[in-house]
């Protein structure tokens, strides 16, 4: 892979300037559309169209939270945050809004390029953690699932080995994960006499 390789070509995105109509962006869309991008101004609201905007630049100086289609921190796209003042309560609520990246205001004619690729590695990098998180506390759950089958087979006092076996018998007969057999025969015991978690005694059997 080259150097050019490893650059993402952005002609083409898109994105949103939420920012009152002022001088101060005037370069930003110069800029953006140089690069190739296809900017878009917007204010106070962003559009439902924004929704599958590239880019999200905003203003943290005059930003507030109804602006928003979604929870602070869970942006669909980068952000990149527009910042003229320094006033640390406008910058822990942008960034309280996953800012990616940024720009001093007034914006230039330099660093727009370089503020794009680091929000859409930012973005990535946290659109990542984020899959990974929600990875591992699926696993997290699917162990407790079982632990929680095999607990249930046990309660006859056949013991653990013996009810995890049972429980791999019945993925088996079922054709199917050992995790989803857990789900499967919780809630076949838990419609069997959901009042008491009673136990189905075609289980007792295996």
């Amino acid at each position: 892979m080259t150097r050019r390789d490893r650059i993402p070509n952005l002609g083409g995105a898109t994105a949103y300037i939420l920012h009152r109509p002022h001088g101060a962006t005037a370069a930003l869309v110069r800029q953006l559309i140089a690069i190739g991008l296809s900017p878009f101004g917007c204010w106070p609201d962003l559009p439902p169209e924004a929704l599958g905007a590239d880019f999200v630049f905003f203003d943290a100086d005059m930003g507030f939270d109804a602006q928003f289609a979604w929870a602070p921190g869970e942006a669909p796209m980068p952000m990149i945050a527009l910042i003229g003042s320094e006033a640390p309560g406008r910058i822990e609520w942008a960034l309280s809004h996953g800012a990616d990246s940024h720009l001093v205001k007034p914006v230039g004619n330099s660093g727009i390029y370089s503020a794009l690729l680091i929000a859409r590695q930012g973005f990535e990098a946290r659109r990542s953690l984020a899959e990974e998180v929600r990875s591992l506390k699926e696993r997290v759950a699917e162990r407790q699932t079982i632990v929680r089958a095999v607990v249930t087979l046990a309660a006859d006092g056949v013991g653990e080995d013996r009810a995890y076996a049972q429980l791999r018998a019945l993925a088996m007969n079922w054709q199917t994960t050992i995790e989803e057999a857990a789900r499967k025969f919780l809630s076949l015991q838990q419609d069997q006499d959901p009042a008491h978690g009673g136990r189905d005694e075609r289980f007792t059997r295996l």
